[in-house]
C-alpha cells in the first residue's frame, strides 16, 4: 500500500501493522527456541534416567557376583531378592492425551500425563470415524509427548496410547481427535 494513491491514508497507519508483525515474529522465534530448548532438555533427561538404569544394574550385578544368592549379603546392601519382591506391577492406561495441531502442516502434537513405571508407550491412529478396526500403528515414544506427520491436511485424525512396561501392555487411553492443519 505504500505511495498507492488510492490508499493515501491508511487506518490503521502502516507503521502499525508493521510493528505488530514484527512483534508476532519476534514471539514466534522465542517460542520456537523454547520449544527447541524443552526438546533438548527432554533428551537430557532420557540420557540421564537410562544412565541411572544402566548404572544401577551394573551395581546389582556386582552385588550379585559377591553374594552370590546368598539372601542376607544381598538385602544388607539394600536390595531386594527375587523371591522378596512385591507382586509385578501392572500399569494403568495414559490419561489426558490431547491432540494439537502443529507448527506444519499435516503435523499433530500428541502428549499425556507420564504412566510410572512405563518404559515407552505405544500409538494408534484412526481415520473419522474410528471404528474397532481402524486403528492402526501410528508411533512409539520413550516420553508422554510425539509429533505425528504427513498426515493429510484438512483431514479428522483419531488418536490412542497405551504404556508398555515390564509386564506388558496397558489398556488404551481415552481417544483424542484434531483435524490436521
Amino acid at each position: 500500500m505504500t505511495n498507492n494513491a488510492n490508499f493515501s491514508n491508511p487506518h490503521p497507519p502502516l507503521t502499525e501493522v508493521t510493528a505488530a508483525l514484527a512483534t508476532l515474529e519476534q514471539n514466534y522465534a522465542l517460542m520456537q527456541a523454547a520449544k527447541a530448548d524443552v526438546k533438548a532438555k527432554v533428551t537430557t533427561l532420557d540420557d540421564a534416567e537410562s544412565k541411572v538404569d544402566q548404572t544401577l544394574a551394573q551395581l546389582a550385578a556386582y552385588v550379585e557376583s559377591i553374594a552370590g544368592s546368598d539372601e542376607k549379603i544381598i538385602t544388607s546392601a539394600g536390595l531386594a531378592t527375587a523371591s522378596s519382591r512385591s507382586a509385578p506391577i501392572f500399569l494403568s492406561p495414559p490419561q489426558g492425551l490431547s491432540a494439537i495441531v502443529g507448527d506444519h502442516e499435516g503435523v499433530i502434537d500428541l502428549s499425556w500425563k507420564k504412566v510410572p513405571k512405563a518404559k515407552s508407550y505405544t500409538i494408534q491412529m484412526s481415520a473419522d470415524p474410528p471404528t474397532p478396526e481402524s486403528w492402526t500403528q501410528a508411533a512409539i515414544a520413550t516420553a508422554s509427548t510425539r509429533t505425528i506427520e504427513n498426515l493429510a491436511s484438512g483431514k479428522r485424525f483419531w488418536f490412542r496410547v497405551a504404556a508398555i512396561g515390564a509386564m506388558g501392555q496397558s489398556g488404551w487411553s481415552e481417544p483424542a481427535t484434531k483435524i490436521a492443519p
